[in-house]
């Protein structure tokens, strides 16, 4: 079995927790996280909701990400459970993104070091990163090849070829019944999709996933700070 250095550990796991805590008392919209195991901070589990007002409204996917025992300054890694077609994400799973490839010096990438991981990047900009990546793909760099081909059509079509729309859409009808499962409403709605936040009562404490609170303005579609604009979905025609 491999050796850790004991430093390396401590620094990992305080990360980790405190990451955990301001996961719990500032959510991110959209996502909800907890331990696969809770004698193991090293391996997340991600829900993912579907953003409203684009093709993975109501999609309901689950992630993981494993961190390395020297995290921060080497970056997790981040998979899908769910089944994916997107040019960012290979046919396991594993997400293709800047923001999770080590800081090293790579000119073939086409990636400049200062756009991949470094120890100021969190779980919150990964999460961040990936949902604008799904509503945003990356046809430059493909890690599938047969995705990027099809969106690109769609793309330059203006919404007339089809194809990619009805694969993700059928993608996440597949997901509904899993929620069902899970017990989970997925958000449909903007007011639904955006959270109020607060600080957890003392005895929430080991509660590891995220609380989502409305008050009354939120539910009527009011004027309170929202994470998603209408006019920004990255949606042409469809």
């Amino acid at each position: 079995m491999a050796q850790h250095d004991p430093s390396h550990v401590a620094s990992s796991q305080k990360a980790l927790m405190l990451e955990m805590k301001s996961l719990q008392e500032e959510p991110v919209e959209g996502f909800k996280i907890t331990l696969v195991d809770e004698a193991d901070l090293y391996n997340w589990e991600v829900a993912i909701f579907g953003p409203p007002n684009t093709h993975y409204e109501g999609g309901y996917f689950k992630a993981r990400i494993k961190f390395p025992i020297d995290y921060p300054y080497s970056p997790p890694a981040f998979r899908f459970l769910t089944k994916m077609w997107h040019p960012n994400i290979y046919e396991n799973g594993d997400v293709c993104i800047s923001i999770l490839h080590p800081p090293v010096d790579d000119p073939q990438s086409g990636e400049l070091p200062s756009e991949r991981w470094n120890p100021t990047q969190n779980v919150r900009t990964i999460l961040l990163s990936v949902i604008s990546l799904l509503n945003e793909p990356n046809t430059f760099s493909p890690a599938n090849v047969d995705a990027s081909v099809m969106y690109r059509k769609w793309r330059d079509s203006k919404g007339k070829d089809r194809e990619y729309v009805e694969i993700i859409r059928k993608q996440v009808l597949s997901t509904k019944a899993e929620a069902e499962r899970d017990g989970v409403k997925v958000p449909t709605t903007l007011a639904e999709y955006c959270v109020r936040t607060r600080a957890p009562a003392p005895d929430e404490g080991s509660d590891l996933f995220y609380d989502y609170y409305y008050d009354d303005d939120d539910m009527e579609g009011g004027d309170g700070d929202c994470c998603y604009d209408e006019d920004d979905s990255g949606n042409e025609e469809s």
